[in-house]
C-alpha cells in the first residue's frame, strides 16, 4: 500500500511547516531514549502534590509513581493511602521515600515543595529560601535521572523553573515550568462562560509571568475558529477595553480567591499538571502556555529568562514556541513581564 507524506510537507517545493510554525528554543537537545515503563516522580507531598499524584493515577499515565517529601510519617501515611486504592485504579506500583534514590531512572520529575511565606515576610527573602530549598532538590534528581525531564509547579514558578535550569545543568527543552496553563484554562473557562459555549471551543492564552504581570492575548482569541475581537469590528459590535480587564483581572486573582475560601489551591493545578505530563509523555505534540526559556523570542534579548509562550510539548519536553501573533501592546507587555522577572533573578546570585 502506498504510504503517504507527511502533511507537515505540504508547503511549496515540500516544504516542512513545522518549521513556519515552530521556533525551537535555545539549547535544546534530542529526546532520551525509554525503558519502556514510564516512571514519574513527585517531589512535595503537599495539598498540590498529592493532587498531581492523585490524578496521575487515575489518568494510567505512569507505571510506576514515586513520591519524595522531607516529612516521614506524612510520606508513608499518602503512600499507603494511595497503595490502598489498588482495586479502583489502574495497576501502577507506588513508592516513596525521603532518599532520592527512589526516583532513579524517572522519566518525568515534577517539583511541587516550596517553603510557605512567613507572615510579614519579604517576596525575595521568601524566594531565597526556596533556592536554598531547590538546592537540596534538583542536584540529586539530576544525579539519579540524567534524562529525564523537570517540571516545575513550586512558585513563583518562572524564578524557580531558571533556578531548576541553573542547578540541573540540564539542556533548556528539558527543564519546563507549569507557568500560565492553569492562568490559560481559567482564561477560557471566564470567556466561555460569557459567550455561554463549552471551554474547549475557546482558543485564548495568557502569557508572561505567571502572576500580576501577564499578558492576556486578546488579539489571538478565537471561538469555534471565530477570531473574537476582529469579529466584533466586522461587525460593528461595541465593547469597552475596561471588560476585557476585568476579564484578565479575574483570572489573576482567581487563584487568591480559591486560597481565601479553602486555604489552599489543588484540584485545578492537579489536572493542569497530569495534563502537561500526558503531551510530555505520551508525546502529544499539544501546544501549552508553559514556562520556557524565552530568550530570543518577541523581544526578549537582555538575558536568560523563563516565562510562558505557547509551546509545543512532546517527548523531549519543549520542542518549539509557536510563532503565535501579537500586537506591539502585547508584545511590551512581554517584555516588560520578563524585565520584572529578570531583576528578580539579578538578586539571587546564581
Amino acid at each position: 500500500m502506498h504510504k503517504t507524506t507527511s502533511a507537515s510537507s505540504l508547503g511549496p517545493g515540500g516544504l516542512d511547516l513545522t518549521q513556519a510554525f515552530f521556533k525551537p528554543i535555545h539549547g535544546a537537545a534530542p529526546p532520551s531514549s525509554s525503558n519502556g515503563q514510564t516512571k514519574i516522580s513527585v517531589i512535595g507531598a503537599g495539598n498540590v502534590g498529592m493532587a498531581i499524584a492523585q490524578t496521575i493515577l487515575t489518568q494510567d499515565l505512569a507505571g510506576e509513581l514515586v513520591l519524595v517529601d522531607a516529612i516521614p510519617d506524612k510520606l508513608r501515611g499518602e503512600m499507603l493511602d494511595l497503595q490502598h486504592a489498588a482495586a479502583f485504579l489502574p495497576r501502577t506500583k507506588i513508592n516513596a521515600s525521603v532518599d532520592y534514590a527512589v526516583t532513579a531512572g524517572s522519566d518525568l520529575c515534577i517539583v511541587t515543595a516550596g517553603a510557605r511565606q512567613i507572615h510579614g515576610e519579604s517576596r525575595l527573602n521568601l524566594l531565597q529560601r526556596n533556592v536554598a530549598l531547590f538546592r537540596k532538590i534538583i542536584p540529586p534528581l539530576a544525579k539519579y535521572s540524567p534524562e529525564t525531564i523537570l517540571l516545575i509547579v513550586s512558585n513563583p514558578v518562572d524564578v524557580l523553573t531558571y533556578v531548576a535550569w541553573k542547578l540541573s545543568g540540564f539542556p533548556s527543552n528539558r527543564v519546563v515550568g507549569s507557568g500560565t496553563n492553569l492562568d490559560s484554562s481559567r482564561f477560557r473557562f471566564l470567556i466561555a462562560d460569557h459567550l455561554d459555549v463549552n471551554a474547549q471551543d475557546v482558543q485564548a492564552y495568557i502569557v508572561g509571568e505567571h502572576g500580576d504581570s501577564s499578558v492576556a492575548l486578546w488579539s489571538s482569541i478565537s471561538v469555534g475558529g471565530v477570531p473574537v475581537l476582529s469579529f466584533l469590528e466586522k461587525q460593528q459590535i461595541a465593547y469597552e477595553k475596561e471588560t476585557l480587564e476585568s476579564i484578565h483581572k479575574a483570572v489573576v486573582d482567581s487563584a487568591y480567591e480559591v486560597i481565601s475560601l479553602k486555604g489552599y489551591t489543588s484540584w485545578a493545578i492537579g489536572y493542569s499538571a497530569a495534563g502537561l505530563a500526558r503531551s510530555i509523555l505520551r508525546d502529544q505534540r499539544s501546544i501549552h502556555p508553559v514556562s520556557v526559556l524565552a530568550k530570543g523570542f518577541y523581544g526578549v534579548d537582555d538575558g536568560d529568562v523563563f516565562l510562558s509562550l505557547p509551546a509545543q510539548l512532546g517527548r523531549s519536553g519543549v520542542l518549539g514556541v509557536t510563532n503565535v501573533h501579537l500586537t506591539d501592546e502585547e508584545e511590551q507587555k512581554l517584555r516588560d513581564s520578563a524585565k520584572t522577572i529578570l531583576e528578580v533573578q539579578s538578586q539571587l546570585g546564581l
